[in-house]
């Protein structure tokens, strides 16, 4: 497991967090989000490919927002309500994984073990389209 770091390759030209081919799952609280991720890496993936964010991460990184500042991004379509929805979870305690799950075969591996342990809320970015997971 990796921390969190955003690249231009995860925005829209916009500068909207939708990072293609990646899968967003939210966790009540750290442990579960990390008890996830060995689990995750157990079934086979790539540590490299598992990121850890916890809720200043969000809020900074993904949410833009400087401390507990209640400024909220403008929503942008789908994508940005989906970002509204991370900040308002974030700002509750809510941290993060961020698995690169390029195929649906992926996608659902990753939900099998996720599914294991209490989440929030999860989402695969697809190139065009984003899919809630259940």
């Amino acid at each position: 497991m990796q921390p969190f770091f955003i690249t231009s390759k995860m925005t829209t030209i916009q500068g909207v967090f939708y990072p293609t081919g990646y899968a967003f799952v939210v966790f009540p609280d750290a442990e579960n989000a990390q008890q996830a991720a060995q689990k995750i890496e157990q079934a086979g993936f790539n540590e490299q490919d598992v990121m850890f964010l916890t809720p200043s991460v969000i809020l900074r990184e993904i949410g833009r927002i400087d401390g507990e500042s209640s400024v909220e991004l403008p929503s942008v379509g789908t994508e940005g309500a989906t970002v509204n929805k991370y900040i308002n979870l974030a700002r509750e305690g809510h941290h993060a994984l961020m698995v690169k799950a390029p195929s649906d075969d992926d996608a659902k591996r990753l939900m099998t073990v996720v599914r294991e342990f209490p989440f929030s809320y999860a989402q695969k970015y697809h190139m065009l389209a984003m899919e809630d997971l259940e």
